[in-house]
């Protein structure tokens, strides 16, 4: 069995990454579930004029679940490249990690907030070079 030193150096640059998916997701997630409220007024207000406006709970709950898994898989993925030098939980955290964050951009792109769509793509880059990384 490798030291964890060997490990961390080997696999550096997808436990970077899987360390800031699980950094991001797990913020955002947590954010979402305890100031439900909060995330809820002002997204109800961000997709008042849009089609969506009437989704906005469904969703919230949606990307908040979505956002929690992503935080605990890429966790397990760390975990797992320590204890086994396998990737799996990895990959699967860095794919759904990237479908939500699809859906995020669309959504910006929907309320128009272009501003916020732009941001997205910088996490959006990082996460499918991480997929690339753990496939």
């Amino acid at each position: 069995m490798e030291s964890l030193i060997q490990t961390a150096t080997k696999f550096a640059p997808q436990l970077l990454i899987l360390a800031f998916l699980a950094i991001v997701f797990l913020q955002s997630g947590i954010d979402k579930l305890t100031d439900w409220k909060g995330n809820l007024s002002f997204l109800k207000d961000h997709f008042g004029k849009t089609f969506l406006k009437n989704s906005v709970p469904l969703m919230l709950g949606v990307i908040m679940l979505g956002e929690l898994i992503i935080g605990v898989l890429s966790i397990i993925g760390i975990i797992q490249i320590y204890t086994s030098g396998t990737m799996v939980m990895g990959f699967y955290a860095t794919i759904i990690a990237a479908k939500v964050l699809l859906a995020l951009l669309l959504g910006q792109r929907i309320a128009k907030d272009y501003v916020g769509a732009m941001t997205i793509v910088v996490y959006f880059m990082v996460t499918v070079f991480g997929v690339y990384l753990l496939a």
